[in-house]
């Protein structure tokens, strides 16, 4: 739908006094803005057209209007497509690079939460196409050894391995460097039968412990990639800030999903491109209890492979530039910042 400029900034108008104040706005507030320079009744006029054309509505007779779900996708449709928001350095947040990837995600969703005064959530890492780090193998006993597997995103995995006969301290070493050599940086997918076989030739009289260490890898690898990340969350009760949200049951509903990891993962994992923002507006919304919200998402990615989603919960009459402007500023620091890890590694 395309409007023309005066209708469009009528729309902005009412949508963005809507957002300051919960209230329907009229066309005399609406002609007070230095923007327009046109008398009431023609705002009138134009606000007659917006509401045949099902962007706002007048909830009371004699009252103002206020936004409809359309009206809202429209004004931020428009606003995705302007450039970036310069809002707040989020790099004192970013750059202390915390060495466990959970608790920068639970700084982040507080600072979030405490930025927007929205309530906010964070999926941990995805770790797509996970790949091995490294093995090491370590003699247990005379009939046990333990391989540590450690893979992308520094998951570490330990597997008890049986062995037919005892193996000495130096050959342990010698099957540390094949298996490292030949799969250090491989995928699932990248360990062919062909690589199998030749790592069992060259392993010689250990071929079926080489065998057994692949088996606990391909193992260890499946299981990191089935599992469920955690989810971060921070603000629920910032939901209490806006009277359309605070109804006992509407707020017992957002506060219950917001517990609840499941749902949250399945909004969450939606496909997106990396660094993405998308903007579920009312009924948009795929979660049945937040259907009075908005919910604004963004992908991020920390390394290659390893993604995930950050989530804003608000009102319909949500900030959107400020939300919008300020996941782009973090996704733009996160990029940044992990790009240069990668560099320096």
């Amino acid at each position: 739908m395309e409007l023309d400029e005066r209708k469009m900034k009528i729309l902005r108008c009412i949508i963005r006094t809507y957002l300051e104040t919960g209230e329907p706005v009229g066309s005399r507030t609406i002609s007070k803005d230095a923007e327009l320079n046109v008398s009431s009744a023609t705002i009138r006029n134009e606000m007659a057209d917006l509401e045949e054309m099902g962007l706002i509505i007048q909830p009371h007779t004699s009252a103002g209007r206020i936004p409809t779900d359309a009206g809202y996708r429209l004004y931020v449709d428009e606003l995705m497509d302007e450039k970036e928001r310069a809002v707040m350095d989020v790099r004192d947040v970013l750059g202390q690079r915390m060495d466990r990837i959970e608790h920068t995600l639970q700084s982040m969703a507080k600072f979030l939460a405490k930025n927007t005064n929205y309530a906010t959530m964070i999926s941990g890492p995805r770790f797509n196409d996970n790949e091995l780090r490294l093995i090491q193998l370590s003699r247990l006993d005379a009939r046990h050894i333990v391989a540590v597997i450690v893979l992308q995103g520094n998951v570490v995995k330990n597997r008890v391995i049986e062995i037919e006969s005892p193996i000495s301290d130096n050959e342990i070493l010698k099957l540390n460097v094949l298996l490292n050599s030949a799969l250090q940086g491989k995928t699932l997918d990248n360990i062919t039968l062909m690589l199998i076989r030749q790592l069992k030739e060259q392993a010689g009289d250990y071929s079926a412990v080489v065998g057994s260490v692949l088996e606990a890898v391909a193992d260890a690898i499946s299981e990191s990639s089935a599992e469920q990340p955690d989810v971060y969350t921070s603000g629920a009760t910032n939901i209490f800030k806006y009277p359309e949200l605070s109804d006992g049951e509407k707020a017992s509903g957002i506060l219950t999903t917001l517990e609840d990891k499941n749902q949250l993962l399945d909004l969450m994992n939606q496909d997106s491109p990396n660094g993405a923002i998308q903007v579920y507006i009312g009924k948009e919304t795929p979660i049945q209890a937040m259907q009075d919200c908005s919910i604004v998402t963004a992908s991020y990615e920390l390394e290659r492979g390893i993604r995930g989603t950050i989530g804003i919960v608000g009102p319909k009459r949500m900030d959107y530039e400020h939300v919008v402007g300020t996941l782009k500023t973090l996704m733009d620091q996160l990029d940044d910042i992990y790009h240069k890890k990668e560099e320096e590694a």
